[in-house]
């Protein structure tokens, strides 16, 4: 089995599930591809939208003392949940983490899937997974987060074709983005906005943030081929736009070409 490492998820939390299941096809043309009944044992909904061949989450919690409403009480609402590689290796990896002194909070293991999801604050900014679902080398193949297979008939990329990147700000964000390079064995690229990371499939970039704010998944920056209908049709949702993005999820999305 070839080597790979991609970041293909990020998950997002919210208190409306039903309007993020409308709205999220309405502004990006995308269709729901799966919503996990496994979920609900940690107190959870969610959805899953490919965007292209990434995905991106949405969780909802529905009952009390839940992790993902326990981030939202810490974060405001502001800020991604998770970010979820797909690798080769996921157990060496976490065990890598460990003996950076991340420690993992869940190990996962289902049905032939496989991963490790590391404690969001040794991690700093979000929760971070490394997992593998056999087959899942074919990026149309099987995915377990989407259920496996079948999630492929809602692969629509006739306006938006990809999770672009991230932007993962903090006060600190060298620090973060070296922290981060080490914990996914990847290099830290300083550069004149901050600095990045270069993963398959979805790049990290680091900006600055105002001293004495939050570590957080702020921005994702999404492809695709009609950014200003992107906005338009966020605007007519009621989502305000500014500067070329708008704010859902707690994270902030800019459409770009």
């Amino acid at each position: 089995m070839a080597d790979y490492f991609r970041l293909r998820q990020i998950a997002l939390c919210a208190t409306d599930l039903d309007k993020v299941k409308a709205d999220v096809p309405a502004i990006f043309g995308v269709k729901l591809a799966y919503e996990d009944p496994h979920v609900r044992k940690y107190g959870l909904v969610n959805a899953l939208f490919p965007f292209g061949l990434s995905f991106l989450e949405v969780v909802a919690p529905v009952e009390d003392n839940t992790a993902a409403g326990r981030f939202m009480e810490r974060s405001g609402g502001v800020g991604g949940y998770m970010a979820i590689f797909n690798c080769s290796d996921p157990l060496r990896r976490g065990a890598h983490a460990e003996a950076m002194g991340v420690p993992i909070a869940h190990p996962l293991d289902h049905d032939g899937f496989v991963g490790v999801q590391l404690h969001p604050r040794q991690c700093r900014a979000a929760m971070l997974e490394f997992d593998r679902t056999p087959g899942e080398e074919d990026l149309k193949g099987s995915y377990y987060p989407a259920g496996g297979d079948g999630w492929q008939h809602a692969i629509k990329t006739d306006v938006t074709q990809s999770l672009k990147a991230i932007v993962v700000e903090s006060p600190d964000a060298e620090g973060l983005g070296r922290h981060w390079a080490r914990l996914i064995e990847k290099d830290y690229v300083a550069d004149a906005d901050g600095g990045h990371i270069d993963v398959d499939m979805t790049q990290i970039r680091f900006a600055k943030a105002p001293a004495g704010t939050r570590e957080t998944i702020r921005t994702l920056i999404v492809e695709t081929v009609d950014p200003a209908g992107v906005l338009s049709r966020a605007a007519a949702k009621g989502y305000p736009v500014a500067n070329g993005g708008f704010e859902l999820g707690g994270v902030r999305f800019v459409p770009q070409a």
